[in-house]
């Protein structure tokens, strides 16, 4: 089918000319233009990955320690925990429920003192909302036994304190009991039977757990206080979370993963937007160099747009021709960029470290970054915004150009012809 003739001489004026020097250096700036957006939006594609990457990779290491949910009593204790836990697994998205115990203390050994999160937790219940059972490096978590008055503890924890398997620990409670002389905290001695790496910092440094019932026993507590849970698609825990707060019985605070690190995700969020509107600009110069080089076309060629108006060529059928070159550059560059961006996005995981090898440097330190893998994540919503507003941006490009080429007076353009 043959194309209308604006179609026809848009294309072409898009492909370099013969006729003189000066056609073949308006086509280069054309090729330039071409060539920023496609860097511009591949550019954005990867940065936008990584990003995402990083986030999934800390979500992911934090999930593995903390629950999807977690129910609380606002009186510190949950004495009808059972019936709560019997509640929340009537919810369909329930996948498991574990009672726990959650306090701050101080452990000591020998001169190192760290202020911990204690944790108390069931060992039998623990993996239907954890993944820590898989992040134990030495030891087993099944040794977390009643009244054993065992412990388990973070890598980074262990180096500060320099322990390892088999070493005492103190554990210091800071609401301690009172005498006629004074209020003594409460101390018990607990032997390390396990050392975990979750790959966060926080947790590695400040976590340590016990057993629910030993927690129980060493902060004078009667029951759990509270529930934690896990659910089949963490992103709809705030969605369930409201659910259990209709459907529970009692007085209960819930909270979910994404108010526990509000801030984090919050600060990550606006990082990200920042970053888009920042290598946004990459391609908004790029659509500059778009507009200059159809103003620069469109002086080249005024005496073909006279010829085309005096042939009978409407104001609309000018404009439509350097509209449809500056649409052709922006989608040409436009899918160069988002089929360039997705496939360095997808070889991140080995081409970085191919080059590592090759040039012998790291990008993430394994002792300043607790991830040393640049980690990247290619979500689809995010590569069809940066098309849709490339190519947005390089349609309005052309709109003072062929505005300015349907202008054009013919009888001015061919006077000196």
């Amino acid at each position: 089918m043959k194309l209308p003739y604006e179609w026809q001489i848009g294309l072409r004026y898009t492909r370099t000319g013969k006729r003189s020097s000066d056609n073949g250096f308006i086509s280069f700036i054309s090729l330039i233009s071409m060539l920023g957006i496609a860097l511009g939006v591949a550019a954005l594609i990867v940065v936008l990955s990584v990003m995402n990457g990083f986030q999934k990779e800390v979500r992911d290491r934090m999930l593995s320690v903390l629950a999807h949910i977690e129910i609380l009593s606002p009186i510190g204790s949950m004495p009808n925990w059972q019936l709560t836990n019997n509640e929340a697994r009537q919810n369909s998205s329930v996948l498991g429920c574990a009672p726990y115990v959650d306090a701050q203390a101080l452990l000591v050994r020998k001169n190192s003192v760290n202020g911990v999160t204690v944790r108390g937790i069931d060992p039998a219940l623990e993996p239907q909302v954890s993944d820590i059972s898989t992040k134990i490096k030495i030891g087993r978590l099944v040794d977390l036994k009643p009244a054993s008055f065992s412990i388990v503890i973070g890598v980074n924890l262990a180096s500060a304190l320099g322990v390892t398997l088999g070493d005492k620990v103190m554990l210091v409670a800071p609401d301690g009991d009172f005498t006629p002389a004074d209020m003594l905290p409460r101390f018990k001695q607990f032997t390390v039977v396990g050392i975990f790496e979750s790959g966060h910092y926080e947790f590695d440094r400040t976590l340590a757990l016990i057993s629910i019932i030993d927690a129980q026993s060493l902060f004078q507590l009667s029951a759990p206080t509270g529930l934690r849970l896990r659910i089949k698609d963490m992103q709809h825990a705030p969605e369930v979370a409201r659910q259990l707060t209709v459907t529970l019985s009692g007085h209960q605070y819930i909270r979910d993963w994404t108010q526990q690190n509000k801030t984090w995700f919050s600060a990550v969020k606006i990082e990200k937007r920042m970053m888009f509107i920042i290598l946004m600009l990459i391609t908004a110069v790029a659509t500059f160099n778009l507009v200059s080089s159809l103003v620069m076309t469109v002086t080249d060629k005024q005496a073909d747009i006279a010829i085309l108006r005096t042939l009978g060529a409407q104001s609309r059928s000018i404009m439509k021709i350097f509209i449809i070159q500056g649409v052709t550059i922006g989608f040409v560059g436009t899918s160069i960029g988002i089929t360039l961006g997705c496939i360095l996005a997808v070889s991140i995981p080995w081409l970085v470290p191919l080059i590592e090898y090759a040039f012998n440097f790291q990008f993430l330190p394994p002792s300043i970054y607790f991830i040393s893998e640049l980690p990247s994540d290619l979500v689809m919503v995010d590569v069809i915004k940066i098309g849709t507003i490339a190519f947005v941006l390089s349609i309005l490009a052309t709109l003072y150009p062929s505005w300015r080429g349907a202008k054009v007076h013919p009888a001015k353009a061919l006077r000196y012809e």
